[in-house]
């Protein structure tokens, strides 16, 4: 369950802070509840950014992986 296929995946390598965080809300946006988005960055920031936003907002951090400084998060929409 927690590697379920993402209903939308958002490919941001190369794109700095803030741009990582407002297209992973508009993203959930999106989304219906309970689908997941995968979004994949590269700017240092987002680990804490996109990780705060998920806490903050109630959604669920399904997965995070982080393979030589890409990021790869998988947020579950709870709401």
């Amino acid at each position: 369950m927690a590697d379920q296929l993402p209903a939308k995946s958002l490919d941001m390598i190369g794109l700095y802070c803030p741009a990582p965080l407002f297209k992973t809300r508009e993203g959930i946006d999106s989304i219906k509840v309970g689908e997941v988005l995968e979004v994949i960055a590269d700017d240092p920031a987002a680990e804490e950014d996109i990780t705060r936003f998920v806490k903050r907002t109630g959604h669920e951090l399904v997965k995070f992986e982080n393979n030589e400084g890409v990021l790869r998060f998988l947020i579950r929409k709870k709401k």
